[in-house]
């Protein structure tokens, strides 16, 4: 690569979290939301507000906005008007006096415990020596009667604690004073942990409005309530790739192909509403793509899409366009025809690398060997004009298994890039290159390149199988619904068609989170039909477990983790 032409890198963080309230009473079943807010969205911001000429892409999902959105009213009404918060464990942190049942209590030193055990518990000796305490109580429950609220406090203080970003933990004096503090912490302390939390949550979506009018990032959405949208279109895309696998009892999703355009302009709607611009650019659900949905993303105004590179390798595949020596094919953007989005590609290896291998590395050397691969794919991709390396990964679960949430390595690594002399970090939108013509898109997700994390198993075919039920009764119900209970109706039937339930279903999957995420999809389909005033289906009342069940429903979802999502 000649000295004057630089290597484009695009850095792409999605930020997702599914919804986690119970949409009746806005009562919240996991704390994610706002734990990777006080961390993790924070933390990312920080970083790129300390390295102005880092350029990135960063995609928000709808769902996210909101709830971030609504825990800020929670925590400013409790201030203003001492209404309760809707989420257990900030409601235990604010109230003067902790619920005094057993179980209840119980309750909430188990949620304590569920932080990296490494990075966040071991790393703090105060904390560490409460979480020794609680694992000894979850064994032995009846010790409960002797454990004084002085413990159940301090637990709760240094779980927050631990779940604050490392930017906020060297920066706020008042995190440094009630850590010197280590214990017996009094009401004040826990509602001053309280507001800076509330503080947090609240910066988020506009530090990163300000970087993105300041040109520093790219802010993109993923369609409404993250559908795996080609599937919601036609359960056959998934052939496309697994020719044989098993699909649902059900031909299709009834009026899938409406139900996905709903969601992505309700994504778009969403986006606009919380940064006050339509977006250019969309991150499909887990890169989730087929040419039907291309063509809808096309059709609703979005420019570019990004997907997994075992998609690019499966539809290049079909004409034997795949070089076997290179990968350089893997670092250009394709168009389909003159009027679809380009479609950039992730590299699996490099993203990988982040996501999973270098959270053990020392900060430097992770970085170096990350620069490394790239010096050598653009020395790879000489001579092709507009070559692009696309690094795409959560912003949100692999910080927690580094060091200091990843503190010293994303700072190495935006010094590093921005002020590297061969590659250039830019995002999608600001690609001004010629992209390469593709023959057609082998439908497909950014795992394997196939869907076999959302549908094919038993147990996730069977949770399509209930939705399919579900949708069959919206369909019949609604025309006798009013205007108002339609829109609830809609918002609930719109979380019921997340891809995070059918991620999670199966017997690989931890037993404990599964659990959670079977749990949240009952209870939604539930609220559907009550939405709905309809009985609901038996099946919903109770967990089948694999090979019994209602045979026009067909198989079972097992129970089963613990998840930090």
């Amino acid at each position: 690569m000649s000295a004057d032409k630089k290597f484009d890198v695009v850095l792409a963080w999605h930020m997702h979290q599914p919804e986690y309230r119970d949409l009746p009473s806005g009562r919240y079943q996991l704390p994610w939301t706002y734990l990777h807010a006080i961390k993790d969205y924070t933390d990312m911001a920080a970083h790129l507000e300390n390295w102005p000429d880092a350029r990135v892409v960063v995609n928000f999902a709808p769902l996210l906005l909101e709830q971030l959105a609504d825990y800020t009213q929670q925590i400013e009404t409790f201030f203003r008007e001492g209404r309760p918060l809707r989420d257990p464990l900030l409601a235990a942190l604010a109230q003067a006096v902790l619920p005094a049942a057993r179980e209840e209590r119980l309750a909430l030193v188990r949620a304590c415990l569920r932080a990296n055990d490494t990075r966040m518990i071991a790393r703090f000796q105060p904390y560490q020596r409460l979480a020794e305490m609680a694992r000894w109580l979850l064994s032995h429950p009846d010790g409960m009667a002797y454990v004084s609220e002085e413990y159940i406090v301090d637990l709760l203080m240094w779980y927050h604690l631990a779940w604050l970003g490392e930017t906020v933990r060297r920066a706020d004096v008042r995190v440094r004073k009630l850590m010197d503090k280590a214990s017996r912490f009094d009401l004040q302390d826990r509602r001053q942990l309280l507001e800076l939390i509330g503080e947090l949550i609240a910066n988020v979506v506009p530090r990163y409005k300000r970087l993105a009018q300041r040109g520093q990032v790219e802010l993109s959405v993923t369609p409404y309530a993250h559908p795996m949208l080609p599937l919601l279109i036609d359960f056959e895309s998934a052939h496309e790739a697994l020719p044989h696998a098993a699909l649902p009892a059900v031909a299709h999703y009834p009026d899938g192909e409406e139900r996905a355009r709903w969601h992505v302009r309700e994504g778009v709607r969403v986006f606009e509403q919380h940064f006050g611009f339509r977006p250019t650019g969309c991150w499909p659900s887990e890169g989730g793509v087929s040419e039907r949905a291309l063509r809808m993303l096309a059709q609703e105004g979005l420019h570019w899409a990004a997907t997994g590179e075992g998609v690019l390798r499966n539809s290049l595949s079909r004409f034997g366009e795949l070089p076997p020596e290179k990968r350089d094919w893997l670092y250009r953007p394709y168009t389909l025809s003159e009027h679809s989005p380009r479609v950039f590609f992730r590299d699996d290896r490099l993203s990988d690398l982040i996501g999973f291998s270098y959270a053990t590395w020392h900060a430097d050397d992770a970085v170096a060997d990350l620069i490394a691969h790239l010096e050598r794919v653009a020395d790879a991709c000489e001579g092709h004009d507009g070559a692009v390396a696309s690094i795409i990964l959560d912003g949100e679960n692999a910080w927690e298994h580094y060091p200091e949430n990843a503190y010293y390595f994303l700072n190495a690594l935006y010094k590093r890039l921005s002020e590297h002399p061969r590659l250039r970090l830019t995002t999608f939108g600001d690609y001004a290159a010629a992209t390469q013509p593709l023959r057609l898109l082998a439908s497909g997700s950014w795992v394997y390149g196939n869907f076999s994390t959302w549908i094919g198993d038993v147990d996730k075919n069977r949770g399509w199988e209930m939705l399919c039920d579900a949708k069959r009764a919206y369909d019949t119900a609604l025309p006798n619904l009013s205007e108002a209970d339609r829109d609830v109706a809609q918002r609930q039937l719109a979380v019921c068609e997340g891809s995070d339930w059918f991620w999670w279903f199966g017997d690989y999957n931890p037993s404990d989170t599964v659990s959670d995420f079977e749990g949240l999809y009952r209870r939604h389909l539930l609220n559907l039909y009550a939405a709905l005033r309809l009985e609901p289906p038996d099946y919903l009342g109770h967990t089948f477990t694999r090979g019994q069940g209602a045979p026009a429903l067909g198989g079972a979802m097992r129970r089963s983790s613990d998840h930090t999502t």
